[in-house]
């Protein structure tokens, strides 16, 4: 396995919550994403989500309350859990799930994005 560059992979990245895959193990995807503004309610009834903010700040909705994430820190996301990903300027993260999850979860719509295109 070579050395991912972070920086390098989110430079490649043209639309906003469009999620990439950099890397997989033990059936999980590493994907890359830059997000802006508000995506859509949503839950992944088979897998738990792991967030990390590479650059700017992330605020994760909950239906009864709202956690800040920031420049380098993780947030989980718990399978089942309904929530909706915000942020108000543009954002880098890097998420951890199982392979073949969709980013819109149990959700279909415009908003679903393949979820198997590499960078």
């Amino acid at each position: 396995m070579s050395i991912l560059n972070l920086k390098n992979k989110f430079s490649k990245i043209k639309n906003h919550w469009q999620p990439k895959i950099i890397a997989q193990m033990n059936g999980s995807d590493l994907r890359v994403v830059k997000v802006e503004g508000e995506f859509i309610w949503h839950s992944h009834n088979d897998t738990d989500e792991l967030f990390f903010v590479h650059k700017g700040q992330l605020i994760m909705n909950y239906r009864d309350k709202s956690v800040i994430i920031s420049e380098g820190e993780i947030h989980i996301v718990l399978k089942g859990v309904e929530h909706k990903p915000e942020s108000m300027r543009e954002c880098e993260i890097l998420i951890i799930e199982m392979s073949g999850t969709k980013n819109t979860g149990e959700e279909e719509g415009t908003w679903t994005a393949p979820n198997d295109e590499w960078i």
